[in-house]
């Protein structure tokens, strides 16, 4: 069976025996928090129990390394947007050890997308148009000095209220264990 084929077969049974009442809750956060972090598939369930969070309780913002790469980009509206329009009344940016963008080499995942049909002229159409493909796919080093530079760009948004703590923390992948990096209600 194909994989969106036992999505679809999982879902109707789902639907039909009422397993979604258990979730019901509105599109406000209870706890009036918006979350940004990894797609790592390690945190799906970890990130919620460790953080004691259930369905309702926050939004929850992921990409690749829980980045924020431009101030004006989908990410720092999807903050914005849980900020001014769906009650959430902190951030918090958490990274996790172990992850995928630490140290992930540009060049490598060229290659890749060679194997797989991008071509050098595309590259190069890219590169003339203003994107550095190669700025745009690097990781990080660090991913403590990676949170906090989250962190800074968020609270220092000219459109992010200066009254919303914005916190930064890592958590461990295989415990569940949280460092904290920054404390959004010190100033």
């Amino acid at each position: 069976m194909r994989m969106l084929d036992e999505i679809l077969d999982f879902n109707g049974k789902f639907v039909a025996e009422k397993k979604y009442e258990e979730f019901t809750t509105t599109k406000f956060p209870n706890k009036k928090m918006v979350i940004l972090t990894c797609m790592d598939t390690r945190l799906v369930e970890l990130l919620p129990r460790a953080l004691n969070i259930r369905n309702g309780d926050v939004k929850i913002v992921k990409n690749a390394g829980a980045l924020i790469m431009h101030p004006f980009g989908s990410i720092m509206r999807s903050l914005l947007v849980a900020v001014y329009q769906l009650q959430a009344e902190e951030v918090a940016i958490i990274g996790h050890y172990d992850c995928g963008m630490s140290g992930m080499k540009p060049d490598i995942m060229i290659d890749e997308m060679k194997k797989r049909g991008v071509t050098d002229d595309m590259l190069g159409t890219l590169n003339y148009s203003g994107i550095n493909v190669e700025e745009w796919l690097h990781g990080f080093d660090n991913v403590k000095d990676s949170v906090a530079h989250s962190v800074e760009i968020v609270k220092n948004h000219p459109l992010m209220p200066k009254d919303v703590p914005v916190h930064g923390l890592v958590i461990d992948p295989s415990t569940g264990r949280l460092d904290q990096v920054i404390d959004g209600y010190e100033k």
